[in-house]
C-alpha cells in the first residue's frame, strides 16, 4: 500500500499597523457614517452648554457612583479585565470617566427640561405607552409576504419556523419571530396603527415601511400605568423631539 504525502501551503499573513485615530475619520467619511457620528458630537456639545447655562454639574460622588456601576454592569471587576476593557474600546480612563459624566448630566437636563411634564404627556397619549410583546417577520417582497400571511391564517403553520426560515430582520430571524416587547411609542407610526385595535394572538399585515413588508403577530398586551420605564420612555421621547427641533433651528453651517 502507497502512501501519499500532500504538502499543505501555509496561509500567507500580511502584518498590518493598527489603525490611526486618522484613519477611523476617514473611514467614516468614505463609509457616509461622518455626519451620523458629527450629528451626536453637536448633541454633546448642545447638552454641555445647556448643562452649563442651567448650572446642571454631578457631584463626585454621582459621578463615583455611575462609574461603579458600569463596571459591575460590564463585569469589569478586576484591574486586569478593566484595562482590558479600554484597550479593547481604544479608549482612556478619563474619556471613559468624562463619557460617564455626560450621561448624567444629559438624564439630570432631560429632568430639568421635561420632568414636569411628564405627567401631562402621559395622560394625554396614555394609549401609546401602552406596551405590547411582538412577534414579526420582514419579508422584501410582497408575494412573499402575502403568501405567508395566508400561511399563517388558513394553513396553521407556524410563525416561528417561517421567521426562521424567511424573516430578513436579524432579530426576528435569530429568535423565531420575537422581537421584544415595546412601547406603541417607540414603533413606526404605520406598525402602531397596524397593531392597536388588535387582538392577543392576531397576525396583522403585511405592512409595508421602508424596511419592506411586516408580517406581526400581538403576543400580549400589557397594562397602562406610569411605571419608572414608562416615565424614562415619555423624558427620553420628549427630549429627543426637542433636540431635533434645536437642530432644524439651529442648522450648523459648514465652514
Amino acid at each position: 500500500m502507497t502512501q501519499t504525502t500532500e504538502t499543505l501551503e501555509k496561509p500567507v499573513v500580511v502584518e498590518t499597523s493598527p489603525v490611526t485615530d486618522a484613519d477611523i475619520i476617514t473611514y467614516l467619511r468614505r463609509s457616509r457614517k461622518f455626519a451620523e457620528i458629527a450629528s451626536l458630537a453637536e448633541q454633546d456639545a448642545l447638552i454641555l452648554d445647556l448643562c452649563e447655562e442651567f448650572s446642571i454639574t454631578v457631584s463626585d460622588q454621582e459621578w463615583q457612583a455611575a462609574g461603579d456601576a458600569f463596571r459591575v454592569e460590564h463585569k469589569l471587576l478586576g484591574v486586569t479585565e478593566t484595562n482590558s476593557w479600554f484597550s479593547q474600546q481604544r479608549i482612556t480612563v478619563e474619556e471613559w470617566s468624562e463619557g460617564i459624566k455626560v450621561q448624567l448630566l444629559t438624564k439630570k437636563l432631560k429632568e430639568h427640561l421635561f420632568g414636569g411634564a411628564v405627567d401631562g404627556n402621559y395622560l394625554s397619549n396614555r394609549e401609546n405607552y401602552r406596551r405590547v410583546a411582538l412577534s414579526q417577520i420582514l419579508v422584501v417582497d410582497l408575494a412573499q409576504a402575502l403568501k405567508i400571511v395566508k400561511a399563517l391564517r388558513y394553513d396553521n403553520a407556524s410563525f416561528c419556523a417561517l421567521a426562521l426560515e424567511h424573516s430578513k430582520g436579524k432579530q426576528s430571524q435569530e429568535n423565531g419571530g420575537f422581537v421584544g416587547i415595546r412601547f406603541l411609542v417607540e414603533l413606526s407610526q404605520d406598525i402602531a396603527k397596524g397593531i392597536y385595535d388588535a387582538k392577543e394572538g392576531e397576525v396583522i399585515g403585511p405592512i409595508q415601511t421602508k424596511l419592506g413588508y411586516h408580517i406581526l403577530r400581538v403576543e400580549k398586551w400589557f397594562p397602562t400605568e406610569l411605571s419608572e420605564s414608562v416615565r424614562e420612555a415619555i423624558l427620553e421621547s420628549l427630549f429627543q423631539n426637542w433636540l431635533q427641533e434645536q437642530s432644524q433651528t439651529n442648522p450648523v453651517e459648514n465652514s
